[in-house]
């Protein structure tokens, strides 16, 4: 197998697989082909802002922006990157070259990496795509790496973290006592909307429980509407749990 890649000064680059994943930093890559425009759909190419680099991150769909937005808040995501890599390799049932582009990267904190695409469904794309998806999940295999076709989260889910990527920014972390204050209104479960009044003024305490929730610092169950009697608390305890977007799209390696 072949990585095809754009270098840090525009050529593009080719390497043979396993030696790319030990020497190429895909989370730094421009995208190897750019993401189609096409006349008459809603949805086109953008821009999500991640949290986990501080860069942009270039999407090319609605369910690839939802992937994006929930590998951002996974704890052990250190890189994302868009389209870094066209894999080229050639068939054994017909010895013709096939070649794939992975929609998104993502970089673990020991080094290793994700290799994913964002299907609306996970039948869409039909027989080259799972085609793809076996050559692909066999390939990261022998590396240590994964490949996945990520699955669209629930959708209650997917709103709650749409809400939360709104104070995900570092202005909404909000001063070293106000972040204090709101981890002690939270030692122990209770609603959000008494924990925040406990505070303070919502209107200054509010961004800094969304941005808390949205970093870890507290947890609450995220597949259930959140709502001001959602249970917050800022440590799991037994019987608490925080259904985190990362954990129900199977984006861990486990």
């Amino acid at each position: 197998m072949e990585a095809a890649f754009a270098s840090v000064d525009g050529h593009l680059a080719h390497l043979p697989w396993e030696q790319a994943i030990g020497s190429v930093r895909f989370e730094d890559l421009a995208p190897v082909s750019a993401f189609p425009v096409v006349p008459g759909r809603r949805w086109g190419p953008g821009w999500w802002w991640s949290a986990t680099t501080g860069r942009h991150v270039v999407h090319g769909s609605a369910a690839m922006r939802t992937q994006l937005m929930m590998l951002d808040r996974h704890p052990e995501v250190t890189g994302l990157s868009a389209r870094p890599v066209r894999l080229r390799w050639r068939d054994p049932a017909d010895g013709r070259v096939r070649s794939w582009v992975p929609q998104l990267f993502a970089r673990y904190t020991d080094g290793t990496g994700l290799l994913a695409d964002c299907p609306s469904s996970l039948a869409a794309g039909g027989d080259r795509a799972q085609g793809a998806r076996v050559v692909l999940e066999a390939a990261c295999a022998r590396v240590g790496w994964v490949y996945r076709q990520l699955e669209p989260p629930d959708p209650v889910m997917a709103a709650n973290l749409r809400w939360l990527a709104g104070y995900r920014h570092l202005r909404y972390e909000g001063p070293p006592g106000l972040q204090d204050a709101v981890a002690e209104a939270f030692t122990v479960p209770r609603p959000l909307a008494d924990g925040t009044v406990s505070v303070g003024d919502p209107l200054r305490v509010l961004p800094t429980v969304y941005h808390a929730l949205w970093s870890g610092r507290l947890v609450a169950r995220l597949d259930e509407p959140l709502s001001e009697q959602a249970l917050v608390c800022a440590h799991r305890t037994d019987g608490e749990q925080d259904i985190t977007a990362a954990g129900a799209a199977g984006l861990g390696r486990g």
